[in-house]
């Protein structure tokens, strides 16, 4: 099963132009259309307002921030239309629909899937995603293998109102008329999926991208059965409004679809997400739980204006496990699991001390950081850092060279990795500047930190006190502005160091 599917330029160019045709057509027909523009509102007021809902995806206050991927690519249209950005949250989809019928807001943007009832009144913008549904169970629990074992089975399905899964089970039900189910708008979808997991719900419905990031925080949530093909998801404008706004949208998602900036997007919320293991994932939680706790004021404090610690924690969860007497038959030991070379390299006297280590890992990879090249995004700049701790530097560069010499964009960390695997390809190697390398590892490497990373994001973020209180939109000022990448300030570093040394077995 494809857990999702990035839209390629031809259908994403058919997808979109179908849609603007629609909308026009129903559109310029409407006598309802105001005569003042919405982009005229929306350049009056200096302020572009989106509505969305808070979830793992969409948008959410992070502890560095609003982030989520609505939330960056609006906030990408905002700055195109050189006006402020203001995220709208509403609980649950029952409220987001009509506020937008009301004017309460300029588009949603909240990762909805493109479904006919909503076409009806709604114009839907490029697709910049593609996903399919899924029956969701607890692991554990007796996987049903058909709707018919679902049913036989009994227990009780239930999906947020007004959702695209809820549209999905009534199709579903004119082949068999016995399936039930109920509605709540009480729940979200990360809600629900929750549910499952603690066991309080036998079964929901969700988007498959949704199940596999709710899977590294809680690893208990299933597939049983996939539920429909892969369909589209888009923001939704509405179509008795001008059609001058979804016309920008249209030419924004192809703007960002040619620069690659939408790949990137993709690749940061997605590209680490296709694989799970259950076992290594029920192992990382329960870590988090009793270990971590011990080494998170020392990732804390030597990660201070360079990273975010989390991610400092993920990376010597990856290379120990978070044993500070960590060693590997190669010589390589300690939290951060530091080769000789390294640690003298960085001034660590006692590999096996925790702090030393800690401190010298950071610095380390801060000083790789500062050594990737500017061309490569912000956001990114990191993955080929991890990498480099992994494999070496020079290496790295040579995966780089590879990918411009095959056509693909070297800047990109998903064109790069997956070229990664071929320095193990003598025909590839060969043509190398540095030789031979272990380029799989790394690249697993550097998925498994981003997996650990995520878990122990969504894991803080689970344990933060919920208000289920009704919003007054009235009284949302949320203008936010993007997060930029973390810093490095690396210690001092030299070629032949760097280069030459390989981080871990």
């Amino acid at each position: 099963m494809h857990l999702i599917q990035f839209a390629p330029l031809r259908r994403w160019f058919v997808y979109c132009t179908l849609v603007l045709l629609t909308f026009l057509v129903a559109g310029c027909s409407d006598p309802t259309i105001n005569e003042e523009t919405t982009l005229d509102q929306i350049q009056a007021r200096g302020v572009l307002r989106v509505g969305t809902i808070n979830n793992q995806l969409s948008y959410y206050i992070g502890p560095d921030g609003p982030t989520g991927l609505d939330y960056e690519l609006a906030s990408m249209f905002a700055e195109r239309l050189g006006v402020q950005l203001e995220m709208r949250p509403v609980f649950g989809l029952s409220g987001l629909f009509p506020a937008l019928d009301r004017g309460e807001f300029d588009f949603v943007a909240a990762g909805l899937t493109v479904m006919p009832s909503r076409l009806e009144r709604y114009a839907p913008a490029p697709a910049y995603y593609f996903a399919s549904q899924v029956l969701v169970y607890k692991n554990g629990t007796g996987r049903p293998k058909s709707i018919e074992q679902v049913i036989a089975k009994g227990g009780e399905i239930v999906v947020a109102a007004n959702s695209s899964h809820e549209a999905t089970l009534f199709e579903l039900q004119k082949q068999y008329p016995e399936l039930n189910w109920r509605t709540t708008d009480q729940q979200d979808g990360d809600e629900l999926l929750q549910q499952v997991a603690s066991g309080e719900l036998k079964y929901t419905v969700a988007d498959s991208i949704d199940v596999a990031l709710m899977q590294r925080i809680y690893p208990d949530v299933a597939v049983a059965l996939e539920l429909s093909e892969d369909q589209a998801i888009a923001w939704y404008v509405d179509k008795t409004r001008d059609d001058g706004l979804y016309a920008l949208l249209i030419e924004f998602f192809g703007e960002i679809q040619e620069s690659g900036e939408l790949a990137k997007l993709e690749e940061r919320y997605f590209g680490h997400v296709d694989s799970f293991d259950y076992v290594d994932t029920r192992a990382f939680i329960r870590a988090i739980e009793t270990t971590l706790p011990r080494w998170q004021p020392l990732f804390e404090k030597y990660s201070a204006g360079r990273f975010d610690w989390r991610l400092i924690a993920a990376l010597a969860y990856q290379e120990s496990h978070w044993n500070p007497d960590a060693v590997s038959p190669t010589g390589v030991r300690g939290l951060m699991m530091l080769t000789l070379a390294t640690a003298k390299f960085v001034g660590v006297e006692n590999r096996l001390d925790p702090e030393q280590s800690i401190r010298g890992g950071v610095d380390y990879l801060a000083g790789l950081m500062k050594r990737i090249p500017d061309s490569i995004d912000e956001h990114e700049k990191v993955w080929f850092a991890l990498a480099s701790y992994n494999v070496g530097f020079g290496h790295v560069m040579d995966a780089r060279r590879l990918t411009r010499a095959q056509g693909g964009n070297q800047d990109s960390w998903a064109d790069v990795k997956q070229r990664l695997p071929l320095l193990r390809k003598r025909q590839y190697y060969s043509q190398t500047r540095y030789g031979y390398a272990r380029g799989d590892e790394a690249l697993k490497y550097v998925e498994n930190i981003r997996r650990y990373y995520q878990s122990i994001t969504g894991y803080y973020k689970s344990l933060e006190p919920e208000v289920p209180v009704e919003v007054d939109l009235d009284e949302i000022t949320s203008v936010v502005v993007p997060v930029s990448g973390a810093v490095s300030a690396a210690a001092p570093t030299t070629e032949a160091a760097a280069e030459s040394t390989e981080q871990s077995e």
